[in-house]
This record gives structure tokens, C-alpha cells and sequence, in this order.
């Protein structure tokens, strides 16, 4: 028992840590709010901005103008900076093209519903701390979908502003669900569908540090080494089951490089590494394990069918797309770099709101 806490009795020490618990989560579900307040208000205002003209009304000062009226009316009040309100006008201008598209999806997609479509839209944009945003502003300010992508993937993987950064600068909205693949013509659409976003062309092994001369042993052990990085990589809901996996097939033994299970997909994910360029026979290699792991680790009822990943340092598309076709089985080709898609050095604490908008509201940037 916790000899700091007045009264010795262990019903009301656990009672104090009970109340403890409770407030801190108060404070948590009060911070999320307070957020998701202040993203509305910053969305109307853009608003406001936007269809009132404001700009050509009241000339090339008029963000100054409104900054200093709103703190001398509201003094005690933070982000009503000039900066934080243009960034205002530049987050309702960029995610009300969105907004404009729904009607389009609703009329494309018999499920769609419009209510329910901006509902989520909303929720997903008032869910993530402005700083964030103003971080996906700068790097995606004419191009909505990428914008969404980034605010969609902080919110599954709660990204901080740090993480945010170095994804940004990875080219990942790029890169993802481009792999070359069969999955159209071998799984259920639903599927076929998660299972295309979820892969990523090229896939960025910068983090193994590895340069020059390696081997595929060498690439795989180094993966692993790096497990969180590696299944950062690979993507959403990848759980590491096994390097070099044995499988028992009559009386050969064969080994799969990597095997993973996917808790988005309910199903094992088939890993092969290879340090070459792409063959014919890489892909067959490919199939036989996935329809080895269909029979021998699949279960009815609680795995959907297998999916094979071949991840090589070179692929000629032509011959990869001839050998997709060729194939039975769910398979995707991609490639894989190992030189830094992003900066040497991320700084490990940001500045606060005030320090950003004091730097930024120099009179170098009016």
C-alpha cells in the first residue's frame, strides 16, 4: 500500500487510484473536445472568409486586421494568430472539395448514404490536433484526397506530429495500394479491395541502414531486427508469425521467408524477399506456398484464403503482370528501396503553438 496516501486502508487506497484514473480520463475526453471545438471553429471561419470575400473586400491587410481585433476582444484566448487563420481559410478551401465530391460517390455507389458519408467526413477531420493539420496543409494544399489519406492514417495509427512529418515525407499516399496484383481476379471484391490498399509499391527498407554489398539472408535478418519498423512498412494490421517458416509437405520440407498473419484480412500473408530481379519463377515459387499454407495452417470459418507478397529490388512490369495472370492464387509483385525517402533527422520535441505562431507571424510572413 502506498504509504503517501493519509488514511492506510487498502479499500480507500484503491478507491484514490479508481478516482485518479477517472479524472485523467476526464481530462482526455475534455482535451478531445476541446479540439474537436476549436477545429469547428477554425472550419467556419474559413468558411466565413471564403464566401464573404473578405479578402477583396478589405484588402491585403485584412488578416492582420482580423488577428489584432479578435485578441483585443478576446485577449486571454490562443491560435487567433494572423497565421492560424489563414491557415483557417487554406483548411475549409482544401477539405470543402470533398464535401463537393460526395454527392458524386452516393450517386456511384448504391450502398453510400450522403448524411452518413459527411458525418464521417467531419468526424474524421474534427479528430486529429491542429497542429496536425497544419502539417498536411502545407505538404498536400492542392490535393484533398492525399490530405484525407494523411488525417485517415493518424487517426488508425495515432500518429504523432513527429511520425506525421516523417510519413509526409515518404511519399506513403504515393505509394500505397500500388502494387501490381491479381487480387481483382482472385478474391471476393470486398477483399480484393482492402487487400490492394494495403499494399505499397515501392516498399521503404531505408531503416536497415544497409548499403552495398548484401545478401538475402543478410536483408531478411535485418528486417527483423528492425520488427517495428519493418511492420510499419508493410502497413495496417500485420502481426509477425515466422522467418523461414517450415512447412512439412509429404517428404520435403520447404521454407517460406517470412509468414504473417493480417488481422484486417483475417488471413496469413506469405512473404518472399528477394534481392534480385523479378522472375516467372519467383512467382511460382510464391504460389505453391500460398496453397501450401491454405491446406496446412488455414482454418475454415476464421481464415480467409491466403495471400502471397513478393517484395524484390527489381521488376520488369510487363513480365510481372504476365505472371499475375498466370496465376490462381492472390499475389502481389512490388519493389522495395533502401535509400532515405525522408529527412536524416526529425526533431524529437516540437515547438508549442505560441513559438510556431510568434516565428511565423514575423513580418516576413505578412
Amino acid at each position: 500500500m502506498d504509504k503517501s496516501i493519509g488514511i492506510l486502508d487498502k479499500d480507500y487506497a484503491l478507491w484514490i487510484n479508481d478516482l485518479v484514473k477517472r479524472y485523467r480520463g476526464s481530462q482526455i475526453k475534455a482535451a478531445i473536445k476541446v479540439n474537436r471545438e476549436l477545429l469547428g471553429y477554425y472550419w467556419e471561419l474559413g468558411k466565413d472568409i471564403e464566401e464573404k470575400q473578405v479578402e477583396n473586400k478589405y484588402g491585403s491587410k485584412f488578416y492582420t486586421t482580423l488577428s489584432r481585433d479578435l485578441r483585443h476582444e478576446m485577449p486571454d484566448v490562443e491560435g487567433l494568430s494572423e497565421t492560424s487563420i489563414r491557415y483557417a481559410k487554406r483548411f475549409y478551401a482544401l477539405y470543402k472539395q470533398q464535401i463537393a465530391i460526395l454527392p458524386q460517390v452516393v450517386e456511384e455507389s448504391e450502398k453510400a448514404d450522403l448524411p452518413q458519408l459527411v458525418e464521417r467526413l467531419y468526424s474524421d477531420l474534427f479528430s486529429i490536433p491542429w497542429g496536425h493539420h497544419r502539417y498536411i496543409i502545407d505538404k498536400c494544399s492542392r490535393d484533398s484526397d492525399k490530405a484525407l489519406f494523411y488525417v485517415r492514417q493518424t487517426l488508425e495509427h495515432g500518429w504523432s506530429r513527429d511520425m506525421l512529418l516523417n510519413m509526409l515525407g515518404t511519399n506513403l499516399y504515393e505509394r500505397s495500394g500500388k502494387a501490381l496484383t491479381n487480387f481483382r481476379n482472385t478474391l471476393p471484391d470486398a477483399d480484393s479491395d482492402l487487400a490492394q490498399e494495403l499494399t505499397r509499391d515501392p516498399y521503404d527498407f531505408s531503416f536497415t541502414g544497409l548499403r552495398g554489398k548484401y545478401n538475402e539472408r543478410k536483408l531478411k535478418d535485418t528486417l527483423l531486427t528492425n520488427i517495428t519498423n519493418f511492420l510499419l512498412a508493410l502497413g495496417t494490421g500485420f502481426a509477425y508469425v515466422g522467418k523461414e517458416y517450415r512447412l512439412q509437405i509429404a517428404e520435403k520440407e520447404k521454407f517460406i521467408d517470412l509468414l504473417f498473419y493480417n488481422l484486417k484480412l483475417s488471413c496469413y500473408v506469405v512473404i518472399e524477399v528477394k534481392i534480385g530481379e523479378f522472375d516467372f519463377a519467383d512467382a511460382g515459387q510464391l504460389g505453391g506456398y500460398v496453397v501450401a499454407c491454405n491446406h496446412l495452417l488455414r482454418k475454415d470459418g476464421r481464415d480467409n484464403p491466403t495471400i502471397g507478397l513478393l517484395i524484390c529490388k527489381q521488376k520488369n512490369n510487363t513480365l510481372a503482370q504476365y505472371a499475375l495472370e498466370s496465376s490462381s492464387q492472390p499475389l502481389g509483385i512490388s519493389e522495395y528501396e533502401l535509400e532515405k525517402l525522408y529527412p536524416e533527422k526529425v526533431e524529437g520535441t516540437m515547438p508549442s503553438i505560441k513559438e510556431i505562431e510568434a516565428k511565423l507571424d514575423s513580418p516576413t510572413d505578412c
